[in-house]
């Protein structure tokens, strides 16, 4: 382990847990870590803001972000503070198109690790004279928090104060995906759009904005899925459209890493969901391991996908009466632990892309992870372990109320996760 003051490179192993779920394809599964026994909290810190993103673990340390624009790096064993840096005073929402759910607008989605450069990518929401409200992107050496990369971001042709970083950052194959969508609300000129960036630094951004006249957010909280081909896969939430020509949104789509649109799903029904706001971007792409995508989103219906032909409008393989979902599920080769809002769900899909729901927890609703001998969710101000086949066998208080997506991150022994005054962490073995 790194010692507090070595400038050395943080190693990334596969006890790591660089980015949202823990790998880019948001699996949320860890299976390298202590076999659950019981609950107890290890440490905690009381940090200078709320906590939206999910903390990220890489060489025996732990990153957290907040609303503030400050990052912290915290031995996750100890609980010491290694370094903090404070990037630049968060917006207020006066200085928003308007007030959103987040008040006041900083660091929100999850940060994202890069191996390559050693560096920790966030991105902030700040003011500045001459900009207002704008969006920055901030690469962080992850031995030192010292900045090496530091650039601003906006979605091309869009109001920057109506834009929202939310989902969690991707880094793979030498570039760093953002996704942008708007506030609560909805309000404003915006679009979503995924922007691409080079993680060393050198020149060369593209962006995938969705090709709606309005909206089309891409907020989901995990953020880009990326297959081991480099494809890009986003939900996009309603867009403007309601009837005529389709706008591209109510989607999967898959991006290249050069943000050119390869492929797409939407609903037959997607006019009508723009309309009554019952789109897919609620939930993150959940890729299974035998090639399909499980999506459902806000309208109850579940679809299953191929992920290498994702077929149009009306292409799915599969549909039926599912659940309406927000979050990340976990997945576990063909098993998908789902965020419904009537309670956590185990879904099977199986051979054939028919998916059936095997069991559900009602009153839990947030993102889960998967370790060994236990799924890990927030309910509320407690932290809840749960076994494979649905039951209740571990909760524990955090001792601080959680954000509507707070996401808990694995790392050997512990669990981390983010609360609206800083992140609490609980040992499991």
């Amino acid at each position: 382990m790194l010692s507090a003051g070595t400038p050395a490179a943080v190693v990334a192993t596969p006890r790591s847990w660089p980015t949202d779920h823990g790998d880019n394809r948001r699996s949320g599964f860890y299976p390298s870590g202590t076999l659950f026994r019981h609950l107890s909290r290890a440490w905690a810190h009381g940090l200078d803001g709320a906590v939206y993103g999910s903390p990220i673990a890489v060489g025996g340390y732990v990153i957290v972000a907040t609303e503030n624009n400050t990052v912290y790096e915290i031995n996750a064993t100890t609980g010491v503070i290694r370094w903090r840096r404070h990037l630049h005073a968060p917006a207020p929402t006066s200085s928003l198109a308007c007030p959103g759910n987040i008040s006041p607008s900083g660091i929100t989605g999850t940060p994202a690790y890069d191996s390559v450069t050693n560096r920790i990518f966030v991105v902030t929401n700040s003011v500045s004279a001459g900009f207002g409200a704008h969006h920055e992107i901030f690469g962080l050496n992850a031995s030192t928090g010292r900045t090496e990369v530091n650039r601003r971001i906006a979605v091309p042709g869009q109001a920057e104060n109506a834009e929202q970083q939310r989902g969690a950052l991707a880094v793979a194959g030498g570039n760093v995906y953002i996704p942008f969508g708007g506030l609560a609300g909805d309000c404003g000129q915006y679009k979503g759009a995924v922007i691409s960036l080079k993680a060393n630094g050198r020149l060369g951004a593209t962006a995938w904005v969705v090709p709606t006249s309005r909206e089309g957010a891409i907020w989901a909280p995990g953020g880009p899925v990326v297959a081991s081909d480099g494809s890009v896969f986003v939900a996009t939430g309603n867009g403007a459209s309601t009837g005529g020509a389709y706008d591209g949104s109510d989607s999967v789509t898959r991006i290249s890493p050069t943000s050119r649109r390869l492929d797409f799903f939407a609903p037959t029904t997607w006019a009508a969901d723009n309309a009554a706001d019952l789109d897919l971007g609620s939930m993150t792409p959940a890729l299974t391991a035998n090639g399909y995508i499980l999506q459902a989103g806000k309208s109850g219906t579940g679809y299953v996908l191929r992920a290498g032909h994702l077929g149009g409008i009306g292409g799915q393989v599969f549909s039926g009466p599912l659940c309406s979902a927000f979050g990340v599920s976990a997945v576990t080769g063909n098993t998908v632990y789902l965020p419904c809002t009537d309670g956590l769900s185990r879904v099977d899909v199986n051979a054939a892309g028919r998916f059936s729901r095997v069991w559900h927890i009602a009153g839990v609703t947030s993102s889960p992870v998967a370790g060994r001998g236990a799924l890990y969710a927030v309910a509320g101000a407690r932290l809840l372990a749960i076994s494979g086949a649905g039951r209740l066998v571990g909760s524990i208080a955090l001792g601080s109320a959680t954000t509507r997506f707070a996401t808990p991150a694995l790392w050997r022994d512990k669990v981390f996760v983010g609360t609206t005054t800083g992140i609490v962490a609980i040992n499991v073995g």
